[in-house]
């Protein structure tokens, strides 16, 4: 049965980027407070501010205004952009190179400061420099079966460490000293400082597309067999229960408590809590899909898209007023994460009544008891 969890609200309309120019395409998103960075194929990065509205019926619009854009001089596709905010920095991947630029005019450092022989590369949440002023990036680089990791300052990159894998790696997320690695045929979890790897499960990437997504402290989402959405912490054990995906999901995100996951022709939604799909939206020619600071955003190779999570409140609301009584209380409790304990106690204890009445009036007594106490 299905929820209202998120709306989907245009953020940036093709016009705005390409004009009539049909041969254009979005690579890849980048977004960091209010600014939102688009990487084509035509080796071009466009830099827009992004304001959200809220009109006096609640409706939440977008509106992007173009700063910049910027054209990175090679005839080759910006595949990646990862913002570091704490150095107004923008790390660009183009052309198996790392180069830095200036987050607000997209210029490359003075120093020339670039990381070579990247296939892919990410950002590692967790630091274990504990420096403020530097971002620690890990690489698949171009080496065969190889990882590298970088402390990358403002105008400066130093390596730190290179790990050796047991097969080529193809998809990567890190925290603290882990990796979580998809290889040619398993996942496994990596301690870089250690050495120490343990085996997930068996993958084949020859036929899908790896996910492999940090989504909190020393746990993990990936992509497994048979269309499940796998958790996994650092331990090598998976303390939720799978979601189940379609086959042929491309990309996944987290908005807690649910995991939002775009295949070909949907967008759908599962509650971490109890499992279960809530919502389906119909998003052709999707091929991106990722969360920036609880934004959710996916995009198409003409436009970006953001997903607006429903207030939790609304939600709970509309699930008692459908009856769903037990998914209610789930989702409420799984709210206490989300809001002001004082704000939670109050509204917990009236979503608690409410389902007492309704138990109530269905003659459930013994439950609707045991919601009033």
């Amino acid at each position: 049965m299905s929820v209202k969890a998120f709306k989907l609200v245009s953020a940036v309309e093709r016009e705005m980027l390409m004009g009539d120019k049909n041969h254009i395409n979005i690579e890849c998103i980048e977004c960091c407070g209010k600014n939102l960075y688009i990487g084509t194929n035509d080796c071009f990065i466009y830099h827009f501010m992004l304001d959200e509205k809220v009109s006096t019926g609640g409706k939440i619009t977008f509106a992007a205004t173009k700063q910049l854009h910027k054209y990175l001089g090679l005839k080759k596709p910006v595949s990646e952009l990862k913002a570091a905010s704490a150095l107004t920095r923008l790390l660009v991947l183009c052309d198996n190179t790392i180069t830095l630029v200036n987050m607000i005019n997209l210029e490359p450092v003075p120093t020339g400061a670039r990381i070579k022989g990247a296939v892919t590369f990410t950002l590692n949440e967790n630091p274990v420099s504990g420096d403020p002023f530097c971002v620690e990036v890990c690489i698949i680089s171009v080496k065969r079966r190889t990882i590298q990791m970088f402390m990358v300052f403002e105008d400066r990159v130093q390596i730190v460490k290179e790990v050796f894998t047991p097969e080529q790696p193809c998809a990567v997320a890190v925290d603290g000293y882990y990796l979580c690695l998809a290889l040619t045929t398993q996942y496994i979890i990596l301690n870089y400082n250690t050495g120490i790897s343990q085996d997930l499960f068996p993958y084949c990437s020859d036929e899908k597309r790896p996910i492999v997504k940090r989504i909190g402290r020393q746990e993990f989402l990936l992509a497994g067999p048979g269309g499940l959405g796998m958790f996994a912490t650092v331990d090598g054990i998976s303390q939720r229960a799978p979601v189940h995906w379609s086959e042929n999901v491309i990309g996944a995100a987290l908005c807690f408590p649910y995991v939002v996951a775009l295949d070909e022709e949907f967008i759908t939604v599962h509650s971490m809590l109890d499992q279960q799909q809530k919502q389906t939206l119909p998003f052709k020619e999707g091929h991106i899909l990722q969360d920036f600071e609880g934004k959710v955003i996916v995009a198409t190779n003409k436009g970006v898209y953001i997903l607006v999570p429903l207030p939790l409140e609304k939600q709970i609301q509309d699930l008692l007023a459908s009856h769903r009584v037990e998914e209610a209380l789930v989702l409420a409790k799984g709210a206490r994460r989300n809001i002001p304990k004082e704000k939670f106690q109050v509204m917990y204890k009236r979503i608690l009544q409410q389902a007492g009445f309704i138990q109530f009036a269905q003659l459930q007594f013994l439950e609707a008891k045991e919601l009033f106490r």
